[in-house]
């Protein structure tokens, strides 16, 4: 486990992730994180969960509609 500290950014206030978690994550200065609610508190992660589920929906199609998109294809 790791302890962050907040500090002070301009008007904000922000968490300076080490460099450990950034390599854990697949993170870098200027990429985008998302932060969303969990049962035992808050989650961190790199993707965002709305478009992972929108995507799953979309690979569902595909799989059941091979041959339709394979047609509109051509």
């Amino acid at each position: 486990m790791h302890t962050l500290k907040l500090t002070q950014i301009g008007n904000s206030v922000g968490v300076v992730l080490p460099r450990e978690i950034l390599a854990r994550l697949g993170v870098e200065k200027g990429d985008t994180l998302f932060v969303s609610e969990s049962p035992d508190g808050l989650r961190l992660v790199r993707t965002d969960p709305e478009f992972e589920a929108q995507m799953k929906a979309a690979r569902d199609v595909m799989k059941k509609r091979r041959a339709v998109l394979k047609e509109l294809a051509k």
